[in-house]
């Protein structure tokens, strides 16, 4: 399901008008601050504040907390006049983008531990905007793909208005889903002998329209008030048609297998924050609500036109959060803040399932599925008190301790309610070693956010197996310790290295259910362990003038005794090593860009206790652009994707019953994703 829903509690109005961080925060000499003016990014010519962000050198956009449980603290890394981007679901690509350029002051780069804003670490890019007039933003771009017809309408506009002590804003969305793919596909039995060719060709057609619309009241008393609301809707129909081809003396089949979604999300957010006593009281709300009908079906015909295979399974979701959030914080003295913060929410996920097969008989009929048709309720209610305090010129230390509550229920095909009390909270230090180099380091105790989902029993038709719903999943928890170096090496760039290492309690992974089935649980423990560096390398240094070399890249290692044999394997689908690499180079004196880029990742299969697939992406996936940054005072790009001819590479091992028992058979399929071709116009008002 996809879930794009509003910019909530100052998402937006935040991103434009509140007040700056406070000197003695943004303005450090001793934590080595770099301030941006808008003149460091003219070669860029930029249209947007997500423009110049993601300019930074060495800087990597983190995104907040999007997936976590309600609002909680802050996680992302970039601030808008001096506040976090409070929104659940929108993205901080999203609120800079609606940001013109123009309307950016300064970005300030801090590190997080020596700010008022609980649960900030490493480098934080303060973003100090105003709003005078109207003004906006837009972008408009089509793409051309192979065996699709070409998409027109991707597009974005904000506008953004003030008139005395009120500011609006509205938004429009249009995004096309397009996607295709064509290959051939062999099957293996257990001695490696090919008994099956297959022919595929697949396409994915779809839109994501929304709206959206916000006000920001900021009256001269130091009065604070938001009101911000989206729709969206997600309509997607995917098709895999495949030709099959069995050398085993079965006859040749025709098997298509559709995967369509209609779906519908708002919400509504708002915000209040004003003085109170020595410091000020902030209260946040939240209303989200989706509606997901879903549809799953196979059906294979033989050569002869006999229907030997006909399977439909639907499923209608609807899930919906409410949010109440309370924070007061004050500064005691200079160099010193507290805040004490209250949320309540409550989450609920309801789902109708059917699932219908042809029998013996040609008939369509109900397969019971058990755990399919439920409701899931979590009320929870969470507490922190957070300290901020410099310990010295050049070392600032941030700690947090809270206490989380839950009461799950599930009525339906398992019904039971259950109750958690979880602690949480966690320690951050920034230490500014040089003038050059900054340490940060950070330990915290995290509560991971459920996925209702695993309650439920689905069946991926396409895949032909299911998932057994769990009504006895539990939060997972986890010790996380990061230490991340940061070094400016001035007109050359800058760089930040960062270790981490996770030891998670409860992690959700696949466990039996019976001697055949499957699904979601609680496993005792596992760790993790991350090295990732991002940078940026200026060549004007070494002659290439207007040039630079951006790259992102991380490499892991995990650990989790597999529930079926016992031994130790890597996470799920975990990152092994990739990342990506950009060159660009806006040629001086012109207002011509061009550049070229690559990006891979290598994953860890993903285990079922039957089976085990992987997909990966073979060279790699490379593009180029050719920009021109002033057309009648618009950007244009033109993007040719897939440089390399990439191919996608799917297997899939097949087990009889269990991963203890023989193979059964191997799946080795090659997808051409074929060339993309991407024409986009940008401007700003």
């Amino acid at each position: 399901m996809y879930i794009k829903t509003a910019l909530l509690a100052g998402t937006l109005a935040c991103a434009q008008h509140f007040t700056a961080l406070p000197a003695a925060h943004a303005d450090s000499a001793e934590l080595d601050t770099h301030v941006f003016r808008p003149g460091d990014f003219d070669q860029y010519s930029p249209r947007t504040a997500f423009d110049m962000v993601s300019r930074i050198p060495g800087f990597s956009i983190r995104e907040d907390n999007s997936g976590d449980r309600g609002l909680g603290q802050a996680e992302g890394n970039v601030l808008i006049n001096g506040r976090r981007i409070s929104g659940k679901s929108v993205t901080t690509r999203e609120a800079l983008e609606r940001i013109p350029a123009t309307n950016v002051e300064q970005i300030s780069v801090v590190d997080g531990a020596t700010l008022d804003v609980p649960g900030l670490s490493g480098q934080v890019a303060n973003v100090t905007a105003r709003v005078s007039g109207v003004s906006g933003t837009w972008d408009w771009s089509f793409r051309f793909r192979e065996n699709l017809p070409p998409a027109y309408d991707r597009f974005t506009v904000s506008v953004t208005g003030r008139q005395d002590a009120l500011t609006w804003t509205l938004g429009l969305t249009g995004d096309p889903i397009r996607g295709a793919a064509k290959g051939s596909e062999n099957v293996f039995d257990a001695d490696g002998e090919i008994f099956e060719f297959r022919k595929l060709d697949v396409a994915n057609l779809g839109h994501r329209p929304g709206v959206s619309g916000s006000l920001e009241w900021t009256p001269a008393s130091g009065h604070v008030a938001n009101l911000n609301a989206e729709y969206n809707l997600y309509e997607f129909d995917g098709r895999e048609f495949s030709l099959r081809f069995p050398l085993d003396g079965r006859p040749d089949s025709k098997r298509f297998f559709r995967n369509s979604e209609d779906e519908w999300n708002a919400e509504i957010g708002g915000d209040y924050e004003f003085p109170l006593g020595p410091g000020k009281l902030k209260t946040i709300a939240l209303w989200r609500f989706e509606h997901s009908p879903y549809l799953n079906s196979v059906r294979t015909t033989q050569a002869d036109g006999t229907l030997s295979e006909h399977t439909i399974f639907k499923q209608t979701i609807d899930e919906g959060e409410s949010i109440l959030r309370g924070e007061y914080g004050w500064q005691p003295a200079d160099g010193r803040d507290w805040q004490v913060s209250a949320e309540g929410a409550f989450n609920f996920l309801e789902a109708d399932a059917l699932l219908r097969r042809l029998d013996d008989a040609g008939d369509l009929v109900v397969v019971p599925l058990d755990n399919a048709n439920a409701r899931v309720e979590e009320t929870r209610a969470e507490i922190n008190l957070t300290h901020g305090r410099r310990l010295s010129p050049d070392i600032s230390v941030q700690a947090s301790l809270g206490l989380e509550y839950s009461e799950l229920s599930q009525s339906g095909d398992a019904a039971q309610t259950r109750e958690f009390t979880r602690p949480k909270g966690f320690v951050s230090l920034a230490w500014g070693a040089t003038e050059t180099l900054t340490v940060n380091a950070r330990l915290a105790r995290e509560v991971g956010q459920l996925d209702f989902g695993d309650f439920i029993s689905s069946v991926n038709l396409n895949a032909g197996n299911g998932s057994q719903g769990n009504p006895d999943i539990v939060p997972q928890q986890s010790w996380l310790g990061e230490i991340e170096l940061e070094k400016d090496y001035g007109e050359a760039g800058a760089h930040t290295l960062t270790f981490a290492v996770e030891s998670i309690e409860d992690i959700v992974d696949r466990i039996p259910f019976g001697p055949d089935s499957e699904g979601p649980g609680n496993l005792d423990k596992a760790t993790r362990y991350s090295v990732s560096a991002n940078g940026t390398f200026k060549l004007d240094p070494v002659g290439f003038r207007g040039a630079q070399l951006d790259y992102d890249v991380e490499a892991g290692y995990s650990e989790i005794d597999d529930p079926l044999t016992g031994e130790t394997r890597r996470i799920s689908d975990d990152v092994v090593i990739g990342g990506l690499i950009e060159v660009r180079h806006d040629i001086p004196g012109t207002d011509l860009a061009w550049g070229f880029g690559t990006e891979r990742y290598d994953r860890a299969p993903f285990v079922r206790l039957d089976q085990e697939s992987l997909w990966e992406v073979r060279p790699a996936f490379a593009w180029a652009f050719v920009q021109h940054k002033d057309i009648f005072g618009m950007t244009g790009t033109f993007t040719y994707g897939n440089m390399l001819d990439t191919d996608e590479q799917f297997t899939r091992k097949v087990y009889d019953g269990r991963r203890t028992n023989g193979l059964l058979f191997r799946e080795d399929r090659t997808w051409n994703l074929g060339p993309i071709i991407t024409i986009g116009l940008e401007g700003s008002f």
